[in-house]
């Protein structure tokens, strides 16, 4: 559309943005600078970082006291925001916080929260952080007004819409209004004003929807017919993915609109979807920059970005997704059917994102953006559905969606992507019909690991690329950083000694006892906890094993070599001691485990029907299957009908039938998911199955909830929660007080402790792609081979160096697959330099091999 501009300029800050002073200092020389270049200035501001939850929180918990500590943090929040900015609180954020006591009082008394008593009480967030922001501005000398956004925007009637979308994800209209251009010119040349909310008819407050602000200062921006519009956030623009799970994730430098709005749509948080269409009609460029960082370059979209040939550019996933299927025979060949359904979610206020067809069942989408969805709209809305089909609700989900233009032009290179997911289930696929994405829908929690294994397979970069620009790693990665002020691991300060232990050897494993120790007193020092067993098969180093059981760790089992390892080492062990779970072992090692004492545990009915002889008077465990594997691959999730673990829930009653006449006792229930999680519920999860089984089992003694914990990959990557895990658990502990809990992990106690180091051979380019040769590989360590495994690498002689050359890090071994690291930032390396790769104490030398007939790499401890 042809537009004649104005000269206002649109900056939206989110909350990050305006809750430190060093982001206000940048806030006022942007605004200064826009000022300088002859501009008018309207900043749209959020709520404080974190106020607008706590806010949510005044309505929700029903506790006069716990209302009252979210209101006193609120206000000690501001107060101390405006004493680190040098300003005062202002009598008009008095009255607002007075204001806010007075509702929450209202909303304690009544029994129910209305729609519109939540819009006024999380409004107030943008109306107080903006006069704070405001002050502080004109104390930096800027000639500024503050205008309340009500005042601005008029919500549009949505006739379909229900009741409560129109008070918390209203609309507004936006078409160009030369009077608000007059009014504002009149206050000041720098305005600020509130994101998120705007009024209704009746004048009324109603939101915008969470992430609201980047809507309304699209509204804004396309009303005072803006020269742009400039979204600022905590990330330099938009990224092929999301950087903070995914480092190598490159900057978008230019897209197009259309290409914006389905990476926003299709996850990316970056930008509020809603906001696009508003600078689309009228033309505005939009530019997302870093408040942090304002000098990086950031991402422009526009009608003239990304147009070119067909390209992939981003991998965006999406969760809270819940899809409804429908399914009747009797939809084939019947008119009107999909009307007749569609309309049921248009009269339930339900938008409806993907959908999938076939001549007897169609699957929709429910995106939890466009829809303000509970448990009770869910269930009124299968049951009116339910009179037209049978239904099936699907969820949580994830949406995993690969963007670009011209996406059936490159399908032929998306071959290799769909190997990942040979063993996932895909629930719904759908191919936009305007080219630009196509999308998956995967159980949720396997949709992170989708999203970096098809980043690392689908997004390269080409000679000349003008949209695809630096990692997010060249952008900000400092050597020494840490994620939350973490620790920095045992080898940054070891880094000469761990040099001068590999000497002028080419590669080793080296580990450090005190990690080892260190990991197994915070698990022995959980109160839930009555045993820790550590899975000796993620590395049985018998130095590693003195270190653990003098810490007070226990062993678990898998093989009759695992057991023989332990009992040689430890002769004063007692053998009940150790926990021996075998998995479609021979007859012959049962009978020789439980002759030596032993304790062993079932893995499914065949041995207790099969061998009841073996198990007379003996104790023992059952290896139970919960139904429903967790990890990062599917090669470490275990339990589901596709594992070929455990005992399935609905077989315990035969097997504590079998366990009777076999005169065996079974004493605990032991049940293991998978490997690599982080969500402590699983945990918690796993302990109330079991203890809820434990009835069936007069004499049972133990749960056992597994190992599987979670050790972060990436430097900015929070580890497992030990204290909530111990919260959960001493919950279930105190509702079943005659239960013991153990757990049993494995990696959690020694990867971090082990690192590979390996020495550089051979450097290589080829088609842009720089590759980084070591002596070993895949014969070492398998894990990146064989699970997609992220491990950190550090070239350990120049770890003081930057790191500005984007590599992949490439073994010796005759197989493609032998790549220990995809897109690694590393300094300039050269032949000989010592390469680090972390977390290798788990699962390296112990699943180690000779392949090719190269020796794997040696153990040493320093």
């Amino acid at each position: 559309m042809t537009r004649t501009p104005s000269a206002w300029i649109v900056l939206k800050f989110g909350g990050t943005s305006v809750s430190t002073l060093a982001n206000w200092t940048n806030i006022a020389r942007v605004a200064a600078e826009r000022r300088s270049a002859g501009a008018r200035v309207l900043i749209v501001h959020s709520a404080i970082s974190g106020i607008t939850d706590r806010l949510e929180r005044v309505l929700d918990v029903p506790e006069p006291e716990a209302q009252k500590e979210q209101l006193r943090a609120i206000e000690e929040r501001h107060r101390a925001l405006a004493g680190e900015l040098g300003v005062p609180l202002g009598d008009d954020v008095e009255r607002q916080l007075e204001e806010l006591r007075e509702m929450a009082a209202g909303v304690a008394r009544s029994t129910e929260v209305t729609d519109r008593t939540r819009a006024r009480v999380l409004a107030t967030g943008e109306l107080m952080g903006t006069q704070i922001g405001a002050r502080f501005l004109r104390s930096r000398g800027l000639e500024v007004a503050w205008a309340d956004a009500r005042t601005l925007l008029r919500a549009e009637e949505r006739p379909s819409a229900s009741a409560k979308a129109s008070a918390l994800s209203a609309t507004c209209g936006f078409a160009p209004d030369s009077a608000l251009e007059r009014r504002l010119a009149s206050l000041a040349p720098a305005i600020v004003t509130q994101g998120f909310i705007a009024s209704d008819e009746e004048g009324h407050t109603v939101l915008l929807g969470r992430g609201g602000s980047d809507t309304s200062a699209a509204y804004l921006a396309a009303k005072l017919r803006a020269q742009r519009l400039e979204i600022w956030t905590d990330v330099p623009g938009m990224f092929s993915a999301n950087p903070r799970a995914t480092p190598s994730a490159r900057l978008l430098r230019a897209l197009h609109y259309d290409e914006a709005q389905e990476i926003a749509t299709s996850g990316a948080k970056v930008l509020h979807p809603r906001c696009i269409l508003p600078a689309r009609q009228y033309g505005i460029p939009v530019h997302v920059y870093a408040t942090q960082a304002p000098d990086l370059e950031g991402t422009v979209l526009s009608a003239e970005s990304g147009i070119g040939g067909a390209q992939l550019k981003a991998v965006c996933s999406k969760k809270g997704i819940t899809l409804i299927s429908m399914e009747s025979p009797g939809m084939w060949h019947q008119v009107g059917f999909l009307a007749d359904a569609f309309r049921v979610f248009k009269d339930h206020g339900l938008s409806v994102d993907l959908v999938s067809t076939s001549e007897t069942n169609v699957t929709v989408s429910l995106d939890p953006a466009a829809n303000t969805l509970d448990n009770a709209q869910v269930a009124a809305l299968t049951a009116d559905l339910s009179r037209l089909c049978r239904v099936q609700v699907i969820g949580p989900c994830a949406s995993v969606s690969l963007v670009g233009r011209n996406i059936r032009a490159i399908l032929h290179q998306l071959g290799g992507a769909f190997e990942f997911f040979e063993e996932q289930k895909i629930h719904l696929v759908s191919q936009a019909a305007n080219d630009l994405n196509f999308t998956f829908v995967v159980d949720e929690d396997q949709g992170d690991r989708l999203v970096e294994q098809l980043h690392e397979l689908l997004i390269r970069p080409v000679p000349g690329d003008k949209v695809l620009g630096p990692t997010w790693q060249q952008l900000f990665s400092r050597p020494h950083d840490r994620a939350g002020g973490a620790s920095l691991p045992w080898w940054r300060a070891k880094r000469a000694e761990l040099l001068g232990a590999l000497g002028d050897r080419d590669a080793a494993f080296v580990y450090d006892l005190d990690a080892v120790q260190g990991a197994a007193r915070a698990l022995r020092g959980l109160a839930a906890l009555s045993r820790v067993h550590y899975s000796i098969k993620a590395n049985p180093h018998p130095e590693l094993l003195r270190t653990l059981r003098a810490a007070g760790v226990e062993f678990e089992c898998v093989s009759r070599g695992e057991v023989e390892r332990v009992l040689t080492l430890f002769p004063d062990l007692e053998p009940a001691r150790i926990l021996y779970t075998p998995n479609f072992a021979p007859r012959a090692e049962y009978a020789w485990a439980l002759e030596r004492g032993v304790r062993v545990t079932v893995d499914n009915t065949y041995a207790l029907e099969s061998w009841p002889e073996l198990f007379a008077s003996h104790d023992i465990f059952v290896r139970v299957d919960t139904g429903v594997g967790r990890g990062h691959h599917t090669h470490v999730r275990t339990a589901g009908t596709r594992s070929k673990f455990g005992v399935p829930i609905a077989e315990l009653p035969d097997c504590a039938r079998l366990a009777r006449e076999a005169r065996a006792r079974i004493v605990g229930l032991e049940a293991h998911v998978g490997s690599g999680i982080f969500d402590v519920t699983s945990w918690e999860h796993t302990a109330r199955l079991l203890a809820a089984a434990a009835r069936a089992f007069r004499e049972l003694e133990v749960i056992d909830v597994g190992g599987g914990l979670g050790v972060p990959e990436h430097p900015d990557q929070p580890g497992v929660d030990l204290a909530r895990l111990d919260a959960l658990l001493s919950a279930v502990r105190a509702e079943y007080p005659h239960l013991e809990i153990w757990l049993e992990p494995g990696r959690y106690l020694v990867a971090a402790a082990g690192v590979l180091l390996a020495r550089v051979t051979q450097l290589k380019a080829k088609g842009g792609v720089r590759f980084v040769g070591v002596a070993t590989g895949m014969n070492s360590l398998v894990r990146p081979a064989l699970y997609g495994a992220y491990h950190e690498i550090v070239n350990l002689s120049r770890a003081d160096e930057p790191a500005t050359e984007l590599v992949n890090v490439v073994g010796p071994i005759c197989e493609s697959a032998d790549v220990l690291g995809h897109d690694r930032l590393l300094p300039p390396t050269r032949e000989g330099d010592v390469l680090l790769v972390a977390n290798a104490g788990a699962y390296g030398h112990a699943m180690s091999s000779e392949y090719n007939l190269r020796p794997a790499a040696v153990e040493l401890f320093i």
